[in-house]
């Protein structure tokens, strides 16, 4: 097979295509966990303070 049919068959292949919609989804969703969680950090952090705090400090009670 020849350099230019090859190149003429990869650019028809849209196996990749597929990889790479996969590959901007995943980046796509792992910005939108990134805000959400820092949006919700500083609520987060107290609530886990505030039970861990009120925890008892034996598990007999």
């Amino acid at each position: 097979m020849n350099i230019l049919g090859f190149a003429k068959a990869f650019a028809q292949d849209e196996e990749g295509l597929t990889v790479v919609e996969y590959v901007i989804g995943a980046a796509l969703l792992v910005l939108a966990l990134v805000g959400v969680f820092a949006a919700l950090r500083d609520g987060l952090t107290e609530s886990l303070s505030d039970t861990l705090t009120n925890l008892p400090t034996t598990l007999d009670g």
